[in-house]
């Protein structure tokens, strides 16, 4: 018996010592939680590090963090800020690499192997740089640029002023550094494009103009206008950020604008129902299993939660909180939704199992997006 208690207390004794050589807190280490949430502090120049349910540190220097994007690819992390610097930032050490400024002001930049490229507003361009944020190229279009994304060898972007969707083809296929070169463009696509999703391989935008959405294939190079038909067969005047929808297997999920509706629609975008919500929704997200789906509200509804079944297109859960709810994400590793409440300075956690408020972490500036590296999937 007491070499059992020997032989047990040596385990984890050793489990301690290798978990402290790590530089790990080895009750964690042993809990295997590999899960770090990076919270944009939208007027601290900062970003909020949440580890095991505590407010562990603060990144700060991240510039103008109004409209702070988080991205991760591998081990590296990238902060785009509202006024045009991209930041390249190290997740498990939590320090900042270097910076770069593209523009005056910029909202959206995507990641791919060999470069990250960046969507500028005020510089009226799309910039390439490496991704140790080296500049390459750079397009002038003469225009806002948004909804940059990646498909294979292609660069798409819209050109919000000019109504143009443009491809851009890297002549090295991928291989080294990019070399990209303007392939196709598509004219009068629609009034004041401004978001865009890859969905397989459609390019979908949305405009802020125009009572359909534009899909480019990108395998045939064709342009298609889509309408959102509600079931009076009446248009959707407006569609919402492509970032605010949700995407399960069977249904698109579209937050109406102006309306106290969530849209269902087939995958095919044929009108299923409208889902009835307490307030106007703007944000719609997805849990892992796709099983729910959280919904937020702007107006006075803005400190509610919704939850929606997504089986049954019925209202579920409700949770109402101290401040603006601006942002929601869930974790993919435990039965948790992150919410940023951003009046009361704090990120609240639901547990999504048995839906409760299970914990509150404060210490947290101005919270709006929640950004979720995982260690163990890098």
């Amino acid at each position: 018996m007491i070499n059992k208690i020997l032989v047990g207390a040596s385990l984890i004794a050793s489990i301690f010592i290798s978990a402290q050589a790590k530089g790990v807190n080895p009750i964690f280490a042993m809990l295997n939680t590999n899960e770090k949430v990076f919270v944009v502090e939208r007027e601290n120049s900062s970003l909020a590090v949440i580890e095991h349910g505590l407010t562990r540190n603060h990144i700060l220097g991240m510039h103008n963090m109004n409209h702070g994007v988080v991205k991760f690819d591998g081990k590296d992390g990238y902060v785009i800020s509202r006024d045009g610097y991209v930041i390249k930032f190290d997740p498990l050490s939590e320090k900042i690499i270097k910076e770069y400024k593209t523009s005056d002001s910029a909202i959206g930049f995507t990641i791919s192997k060999n470069f990250l490229a960046v969507a500028n507003y005020a510089k009226k361009s799309v910039d390439i740089l490496d991704r140790d944020l080296n500049p390459l190229q750079s397009f002038e279009t003469g225009s806002k640029n948004v909804g940059i994304k990646t498909y294979k060898d292609y660069l798409i972007f819209s050109q919000m002023d000019n109504d143009k969707i443009t491809v851009l083809k890297d002549k090295n296929g991928g291989k080294g550094k990019p070399n990209f070169v303007i392939y196709k463009e598509f004219e009068d696509v629609g009034v004041m494009p401004f978001d865009a999703m890859i969905k397989n391989n459609n390019f979908i935008t949305g405009f802020f103009k125009s009572d359909f959405f534009g899909v480019v294939d990108l395998d045939t190079m064709k342009y298609s206008k889509i309408k959102i038909l509600l079931e009076d067969r009446k248009p959707v005047l407006k569609v919402p950020h492509f970032g605010f929808w949700s995407i399960s297997d069977r249904n698109v999920f579209i937050p109406a604008v102006g309306n106290n509706k969530v849209l269902v629609y087939t995958s095919d975008f044929k009108f299923v129902k409208n889902i009835e919500t307490e307030g106007l929704p703007v944000f719609t997200a997805l849990s892992p299993d796709k099983k729910y789906m959280a919904v937020t509200f702007s107006g006075n509804k803005f400190p509610v939660i919704q939850i929606i079944d997504t089986k049954t297109l019925k209202i579920i859960k409700r949770f109402e909180f101290d401040g603006k709810v601006l942002h929601v994400r869930w974790s993919n590793i435990r039965p948790n939704l992150y919410v940023s409440v951003n009046d009361t300075n704090k990120v609240a956690i639901i547990n999504t199992k048995e839906w409760y408020l299970s914990r509150e972490m404060f210490n947290i500036k101005k919270p709006s997006g929640i950004f979720i590296y995982e260690e163990a999937k890098q």
